[in-house]
């Protein structure tokens, strides 16, 4: 009996829901109650944004160091140089993170356009 239920077509969907769920959203739930206890500069939730800010710096050197799709036909010197130059931006821009995303989109043109 159980065999017939896994030869079904819409088998593996259900799994690929429950088992996502099940890895997301109880972890959600947990951070949601485990935070609101926490007070706004205490050692845990300093402890979280540095991990939140660190796996955001890996997947940006990622992708400027391993580029796939469209980023591909951008030289690694002109990745790397819009990305400094936007950091610049931003921080010159008093942490405005859109002033810092829009010129190193235009650096990437630019200087891709340049290079071509």
């Amino acid at each position: 009996m159980t065999y017939y239920m896994l030869d079904n077509w819409w088998w593996p969907y259900i799994f690929i829901l429950v088992a996502g769920w099940l890895a997301t959203d109880i972890w959600r739930w947990l951070g949601v109650l485990v935070g609101n206890r926490l007070e706004e500069g205490s050692l845990g939730l300093l402890w979280v944004r540095a991990i939140a800010t660190s796996i955001i710096a890996a997947i940006i050197a990622k992708l400027i160091i391993y580029p796939t799709g469209s980023l591909l036909d951008f030289d690694i010197v002109v990745r790397i140089g819009a990305v400094i130059i936007g950091f610049i931006v931003f921080i010159y821009a008093k942490k405005r993170i859109i002033a810092g995303v829009v010129t190193s989109l235009a650096c990437l043109f630019i200087g891709n356009w340049w290079l071509v």
